[in-house]
């Protein structure tokens, strides 16, 4: 009752107008009505209450509402009020009137429509993946929660506050917090990426720094060679530039260098994309040998990488960034806060070739102006002290610990069943593979209702492929529910086999996870 007599309350009323206000008031009653904003049975404001609210004479509005209960739209009690009348008393609906406004269908862009269509396969999935609170479930490639160093950042934030909030609180700068610029440049030298703070610009997530390159690099019909299987939001993100994706598939090391030159030489790609350590959704890692071949392939044929740092860029394994192997000023490195602090920030990095600072940069202003001024002055205050360090090793031991728990579990439980690959120390997932007769998204409800969850692996797949894969994301999951998880996903798998053949699914779209 609260809500109607607040929307009805403010009632737009042009008295300048040649239409009566009753009419006003009633034409734009019906317009909630039929928008389902006023549901059957809502109990109309009394009229002089009404009345009193839009300065009116209290006559304008009982003639309106006359007019709605003779009309069938309302219904009037003595002593009650005036209600909405109910779906029943309703009269059939007239002949509706010629559409006014702008068909904003007819109006989206290709792209636009592209995600679109997109969203409601991403949604089945999501609703799919819900289950209730007792799913065990591996499907966000996501921190544990109950890591968080929350009261530390909590203090930080309140000293980035105390210190120079009010500056904080205005407009920034556009490539970000100069204090965060000149710690990241520090902190990735230290990490083997040598950089300077020109060259680092901060950004709201890695996944916005896909974005801009796309946007800067990146014109209708370039093409982008991508691993096989990759990141969803690295093929949208390029997907929504119109870029053609070059497909290389991703081995037991990580991306096949031998397959790369052969597509390099075939092609003419504007950009290589990769995950060199912890690679989304196979977790695996190119091992250091493969990483400068790859460096010194895409040298010679002078085709830009950019590198998904994923975190941390400092590889478990010892495997130096991509960037820190580059020579010729080719790689631009990604890195995200995400993984290694809050993904709830929306921080991150972009380290860029001096040449490339300033189109980003204009590119970036176009899409947000700045990236929040107080985080990152909160970020600064946290990682200073080697706190950022600290904090990395810490989860990095549990997220090691955990891994060896997955892997062990799936050597006893789906051994016979499944292959999978062999996750880096850094990498947050692995992928399995289980018979090609099954698909994965069709086995996702029975897997739900078995009390477990996963992601289908063609989703990161270019091209349809990938139905026979799933994705099981470890981190966020404590080790105890990890074993029970795959006891359950396993005897999901040996039952739907039992059944075969299940139909493979039509292509789905690409979600970002």
């Amino acid at each position: 009752m609260a809500m109607v007599r607040r929307i009805l309350l403010q009632i737009p009323l042009d008295r300048a107008s040649g239409v009566a206000l009753f009419l006003q008031i009633k034409r734009h009653l019906e317009r909630l009505v039929a928008s389902g904003v006023l549901p059957p049975e809502a109990k109309l404001p009394a009229s002089r209450e009404l009345a009193r609210g839009l300065r009116v004479n209290r006559a304008t509005v009982t003639t309106a509402y006359d007019m709605l209960v003779a009309e069938g739209l309302a219904r009037a009690h003595v002593g009650q009020g005036t209600f909405v009348a109910g779906r029943a008393a309703r009269p059939p609906a007239a002949a509706p009137e010629a559409p006014v406004g702008a068909d904003w269908e007819a109006a989206l862009s290709r792209v636009a429509r592209r995600l679109a269509a997109d969203a409601a396969p991403r949604e089945r999935f999501e609703r799919a993946s819900a289950g209730g609170a007792g799913v065990i479930s591996f499907v966000g490639a996501s921190p544990d929660s109950t890591l968080f160093p929350t009261e530390a950042f909590r203090l930080a934030l309140n000293r980035a506050i105390r210190r120079e909030g009010r500056t904080l609180l205005q407009y920034h700068a556009v490539a970000g917090y100069p204090a965060l610029r000149r710690y990241l440049a520090t902190w990735l030298v230290r990490q083997g990426i040598e950089a300077v703070e020109d060259e680092v610009l901060v950004v709201s997530g890695s996944q916005q720094g896909l974005d801009l390159i796309a946007r800067t690099l990146l014109d209708p019909g370039d093409a982008v060679v991508v691993e096989q299987p990759t990141y969803p939001g690295a093929i949208q993100a390029f997907g929504a530039a119109q870029a053609r994706l070059l497909p290389v598939p991703i081995g037991p090391e990580g991306l096949r260098v031998d397959l790369v030159a052969a597509t390099l030489e075939g092609q003419r790609p504007k950009l290589l994309y990769c995950q060199p350590g912890g690679q989304n959704p196979t977790g695996v890692s190119l091992d250091p040998t493969a990483r400068r071949a790859l460096v010194e392939l895409c040298a010679r044929h002078r085709v830009p990488i950019v590198e998904d740092g994923f975190g941390d860029p400092a590889d478990a394994a010892g495997a130096p960034p991509l960037r820190a192997l580059d020579r010729g000023g080719l790689v631009l490195h990604l890195g995200t806060f995400s993984k290694i602090l809050f993904p709830g920030l929306r921080l991150g990095w972009l380290v860029a070739p001096r040449a490339l600072v300033r189109p980003l940069t204009g590119i970036k202003q176009l899409a947000d102006l700045h990236t929040s001024a107080i985080l990152q002055a909160a970020v600064f205050d946290f990682c200073r002290g080697r706190r950022l360090e600290r904090h990395a090793r810490l989860v990095r031991a549990e997220y090691r610990r955990r891994r060896g728990v997955l892997l062990a579990a799936l050597r006893r439980h789906l051994g016979r069943d499944a292959t999978w690959t062999m996750p880096a120390e850094d990498g947050f997932s692995l992928l399995v593979t289980v018979s090609e007769e099954l698909d994965a998204a069709e086995l996702l409800p029975r897997a739900v209702a078995r009390g477990v969850a996963y992601t289908p692996g063609a989703f990161f797949f270019v091209g349809g492929e990938g139905t026979c894969t799933l994705r099981l994301s470890f981190a966020a999951l404590p080790a105890s529910r990890i074993e029970e998880g795959v006891r359950r996903l396993a005897e999901v798998i040996r039952a739907a086999r039992r059944e075969r053949p299940l139909r493979p699914a039509a292509r789905r779209a690409l979600p970002l996870v």
